[in-house]
């Protein structure tokens, strides 16, 4: 008997056999076994996730000989015939090959007569997003008044380039993707079905690879089986996709922590010597500092995360934000390097080159009294304000401070920003400030004020030049622009 790849041999035949897809599988039984039944619906979603099984599995529901049903038989000489492609009243077209107008209207000419075999005549257009304008047009009238004995069921991987004219006239279901833990439960229960040994990491990386598609995780569970002699291990499946385990990413993240640069190269280069897909090492680079920023903020430890914590303690916070958004370019950028390592051996070379600035705030402890009168910089920030409450304030200065009263100046520009509660809730943080009850005088000004906005701007452009012109100064960064004739864009974290 010849072999019969798993994406086929277990394909899902009825609603119940669906992986994922629960809302879906919901409300298509609700209505099967109530017999409210629409007369076109459209099937949506990325490949592999079961719109064309799906499709299957409805016209057998629609034309088993038990009846109308959310559980057909599959034993009966109707279920059998659909499940071989050998059903006469179900009409799989593939759009994409049968985009012209003269094949939609040589498959319409059929609709009116009454199905030969089932209950139901099936239209199941596949693709149907390939269908030109015209085709479209003479699908148009037929789709919004069909005979009663045909059903339309269309699928299509990209709904939004269907006219909205047809989106109108079906019932629509989108397929989301089918989410890691189920491809990987489901490629378990298949390999213990077919009696092939598998560890369950390796078929972690298997369903993490399928990228949500359950037809693209059964083709790999097929060429893993293949390679493996019939055990599936995650070494094979590492060498099988060219991807690397993330513990092997350690060391890489040891000595960019310590910024050694030789050994982050001769990390690189183990690496390399695995012949690795570069893009998904940066993927998984990406989300070893997605791991670490959360190990950072969150206290409870899991079973699995006292090497994240590790690389925790070496990290700055700052450090990991920047590095996660190097990777996250360099991956993006990957493409238009002349080789892959190379664009990752520059995402490392931008790693170490790159450092946030570093800015020093020194917290006093508030000992002032009434009597004393500071510049209104160092007081706004302890006022412990937020919103447009801090915006108001910002933009006043301090006139004086007397006799259990406040008065600030505010420039006639930014009167629109003052209003009683802002006012009230300005002197509250006043009051709180001080520890006792202060009252508070806003007086409008037409003069240019020097405000703690306007400190913060002109500083922030200050550091802003400094942090370009020390960029442009460093060694590494010449090279870079030398060699790739770069500009460079500086932000302030």
């Amino acid at each position: 008997m010849p072999y019969q790849v798993l994406a086929r041999k277990w394909r899902p035949q009825t609603l119940q056999d669906m992986v994922g897809q629960e809302p879906i599988r919901r409300i298509l039984s609700n209505a099967l076994e109530q017999h409210r039944i629409h007369h076109a619906y459209l099937f949506t979603g990325t490949r592999g996730v079961g719109k064309t099984t799906l499709a299957r599995i409805l016209a057998k529901c629609l034309n088993c000989e038990t009846g109308i049903t959310a559980t057909p038989c599959g034993t009966c000489s109707t279920c059998q015939a659909i499940d071989a492609g050998k059903f006469l009243d179900l009409f799989e077209i593939d759009a994409a090959s049968r985009t012209k107008v003269e094949d939609t209207r040589e498959l319409l000419e059929n609709v009116p007569y009454p199905p030969v075999q089932g209950r139901y005549k099936i239209y199941l257009i596949d693709e149907v997003h390939m269908l030109s304008n015209h085709s479209f047009n003479a699908l148009l009238k037929t789709l919004e008044e069909p005979p009663q004995h045909v059903k339309f069921l269309l699928a299509t991987t990209e709904p939004k380039r269907l006219p909205i004219t047809i989106l109108s006239r079906c019932l629509q279901f989108h397929l989301k993707p089918i989410p890691l833990e189920l491809i990987s439960d489901h490629l378990h229960y298949i390999c213990k079905q077919e009696q092939v040994t598998a560890d369950k990491t390796a078929l972690n990386y298997l369903s993490k690879a399928a990228n949500g598609s359950l037809r693209d995780a059964m083709s790999l569970l097929d060429q893993a089986i293949a390679y493996g002699q019939g055990s599936i291990k995650s070494d094979d499946i590492h060498a099988m996709l060219g991807t690397i385990a993330q513990q092997n990413l350690f060391p890489l993240m040891k000595a960019l922590a310590a910024q050694d640069s030789n050994q982050v190269f001769h990390a690189i280069h183990l690496l390399a010597e695995h012949t690795p897909d570069f893009s998904n090492v940066l993927e998984e680079l990406i989300s070893l500092f997605h791991q670490i920023a959360v190990s950072q903020v969150i206290t409870y430890q899991q079973k699995t995360d006292q090497q994240i914590t590790e690389l925790a303690a070496l990290f700055k916070p700052e450090d990991v934000q920047l590095y996660y958004q190097i990777a996250l370019l360099g991956r993006r950028d990957l493409a238009y390097t002349p080789s892959p390592q190379q664009g990752f051996e520059m995402t490392m070379l931008r790693m170490l080159a790159l450092q946030p600035k570093q800015m020093v705030v020194q917290v006093e402890t508030p000992t002032l009294t009434v009597a004393e009168s500071p510049s209104w910089q160092e007081i706004l920030p302890k006022l412990d304000l937020s919103g447009m409450a801090y915006a108001l304030a910002a933009n006043c200065t301090l006139e004086k401070i007397e006799d259990h009263k406040v008065i600030l100046q505010l420039s006639a520009n930014h009167q629109p920003m003052l209003n009683t509660k802002l006012k009230d809730r300005l002197r509250e943080s006043l009051s709180n400030y001080f520890k006792q009850a202060m009252q508070l005088d806003i007086i409008i000004t037409a003069a240019e004020l020097y405000t703690p906005a306007k400190k913060q701007e002109q500083e922030q452009v200050e550091r802003l030049t400094d942090a370009t012109k020390a960029a442009t100064q460093h060694p590494k960064i010449k090279q870079l622009i030398e060699m790739y004739d770069a500009t460079i864009e500086v932000s302030l974290l």
